[in-house]
């Protein structure tokens, strides 16, 4: 396959990881401040949904056009850059599916208990303040990465 087909389904697979990630959270974090049970749940249900089809479609297209583009580099194993964006993408990715879909999965069981408009479970919150700063440190991870992948430092 051309290398820069290869290259821009990467970068594709990229903004679609990275972007579902920011951009969940961001849902979540305001239809959680907002207090509204049938908000927060819509919320909830969103961002469960959007993180599986999305986070794992670009999280599949960065790997597999990642490892697709190996070649192109003599001793790719051997170069820093390349070694430390996977262990950057792999720390993530297990962060994501070892902590937060856990998680999520908890607040979703959760959100459909108040869903119309009953209680919120304090446990909900405090899921909510653990997702966003574990959230935070696995986004973190791979913006590091993604700077990296770009400057390729020696």
């Amino acid at each position: 396959m051309d290398h820069l087909l290869l290259k821009s389904l990467h970068l594709l697979g990229v903004v679609i990881f990275v972007g579902n990630i920011i951009v969940t959270a961001m849902w979540k974090v305001r239809a959680d401040k907002t207090r509204d049970a049938k908000i927060m749940a819509f919320a909830q249900m969103l961002v469960t949904r959007t993180d599986f089809v999305f986070t794992s479609i670009g999280a599949v297209l960065v790997l597999v056009t990642g490892m697709l583009m190996l070649d192109s580099y003599e001793g790719p194993m051997g170069v820093w850059w390349i070694r430390r964006g996977l262990e950057f993408f792999g720390l993530s990715v297990f962060i994501w599916i070892a902590l937060l879909v856990p998680i999520q999965a908890k607040q979703a069981k959760m959100a459909k208990g108040f869903a119309d408009g009953g209680d919120i479970p304090q446990q909900y919150y405090k899921l909510g303040k653990r997702w966003i700063m574990i959230g935070g440190i696995a986004t973190l991870i791979l913006i590091a990465n993604v700077i990296i992948m770009v400057y390729k430092p020696l």
